[in-house]
């Protein structure tokens, strides 16, 4: 995890990462405890606008700050292995970034306006590497472009320099995050710089992985698709995100594509590399949601045979399109809580399935914790930092995290897998 603080003579603009607070209490707790700490020589807390909740804005006081450059100025991303109280984690992270700063390397840093600085909060051999922000698709269920803004891509210079910092500092595998990768490039006038970029970013001296995150299934292309499964130091890893597999639901949620076309996108990527990940999130009981909707999102389960799956309830979001929906298509929680359950069980069922199909494969595996007698956690190469399973390594010789360890599978337990080096 990362943050960022802008130093003004008279106040502080602290970029915050996206923390998962489990319920409104929580996040007004955690924005009284940033409003109330003071750091010498930082003088009172300023927080951007995208940090506090669109409903508890009209309690805030706006605060016109002079002499900010217009650009972000701080860079974070969300974790979900974060400790399980949100305020104390922000108290953490707010007395670490400005106990112990680290200026930006030359090239990162705006050329004019306050000290940047940023440091990594959290150490290991993964770190996020943002390439966009922003998202120019109006999902009917999502607010990101309403606080985000349009799609605006970093280019890949400065990609590339940050890449290299965040490899001085220990950093094996590099994960791109944006609000949509396949859009990368398209407002810098190639929608194609994502397959010029991987391969740099892949040469980058000891970033032994890059990993993909964020795919729009409609934007995904052959090119991409060839680049990933064929290029030297990038893991064919699939994070697609198909939200539903019922033509009708994903109609009204303002996206493309049904049950057939997404698995033909899937049959692509395994004809490019059998052994690629292939992740999704859904959202169950979006409004509408019948049973016959139902049957189709199980149904493509069965037949993609994922190897990591999200399931979320649907919930209304303050400035959605889907808030507005009529409240006679829309389910009660009850009901979307079972739906939940229900396709749970189904994906922890698929997800096992899948693993165990991986018993006899070699795979490469990034030792991120040594676990004691010949023991080892990693991940391999289908395997995502924090959301997918990880992967137990049995070894006769001492590693160490970093290492890039070829092993072969030898037992699964759920999404988990353990492997013979």
């Amino acid at each position: 995890m990362e943050a960022g603080v802008s130093r003004t003579p008279d106040a502080r603009l602290i970029g915050l990462p996206d923390f998962p607070f489990q319920s409104r209490y929580e996040e007004i707790d955690g924005l009284r405890l940033i409003a109330s700490l003071t750091f010498e020589g930082y003088g009172p807390s300023i927080l951007p606008a995208t940090a506090i909740p669109r409903f508890l804005r009209p309690q805030f006081r706006p605060v016109p700050v002079v002499g900010l450059p217009r650009r972000r100025v701080g860079v974070a991303q969300r974790s979900r292995g974060l400790p399980s109280a949100p305020t104390r984690a922000l108290l953490e992270l707010l007395e670490a970034v400005v106990s112990d700063p680290t200026d930006l390397p030359d090239g990162l840093a705006p050329a004019s306006g306050p000290q940047v600085i940023r440091r990594r909060l959290a150490g290991g051999v993964t770190a996020p590497l943002k390439i966009a922000s922003g998202c120019d698709r109006r999902c009917a269920f999502c607010a990101i472009p309403s606080f985000r803004g349009a799609f605006v891509s970093r280019r890949p210079p400065e990609l590339l320099a940050e890449a290299q910092w965040l490899a001085a500092s220990g950093v094996r595998e590099l994960l791109l995050v944006s609000e949509n990768s396949t859009s990368y490039g398209k407002d810098l006038g190639d929608l194609r710089l994502l397959e010029t970029v991987l391969p740099e970013l892949a040469k980058t001296e000891g970033v032994a992985r890059v990993r993909v995150s964020y795919l729009q299934p409609a934007e995904v292309r052959p090119g991409l698709i060839d680049v990933m499964t064929s290029t030297p130091g990038v893991v064919p890893y699939f994070d697609l995100s198909f939200q539903h597999a019922s033509g009708p639901v994903l109609r009204r949620m303002r996206r493309f594509g049904d049950r057939e076309r997404f698995t033909r996108l899937v049959e692509q990527v395994r004809q490019a590399c059998p052994e690629a990940g292939v992740r999704s999130n859904f959202i169950v009981g979006f409004p509408g949601e019948t049973a016959d909707d139902l049957r189709e999102l199980e149904l493509f389960l069965s037949e993609a045979r994922l190897d990591a799956i999200g399931i979320f309830g649907y919930s209304d979001e303050d400035g959605t399109e889907a808030a507005t929906f009529a409240d006679e298509i829309k389910l009660d929680e009850a009901e979307i809580a079972r739906r939940v359950d229900e396709f749970a069980d189904i994906a922890e069922e698929v997800m096992a399935q899948r693993a165990a199909d991986r018993i006899g494969e070699t795979v490469e595996v990034l030792v991120e914790e040594a676990l004691g007698d010949g023991r080892y956690e990693g991940r391999a190469a289908h395997q995502a930092p924090d959301v997918d399973g990880s992967t137990t390594l049995l070894a006769d010789r001492p590693l160490a995290p970093g290492d890039l360890v070829t092993a072969r599978v030898v037992e699964s337990a759920g999404a988990d897998l353990v492997a013979q080096a």
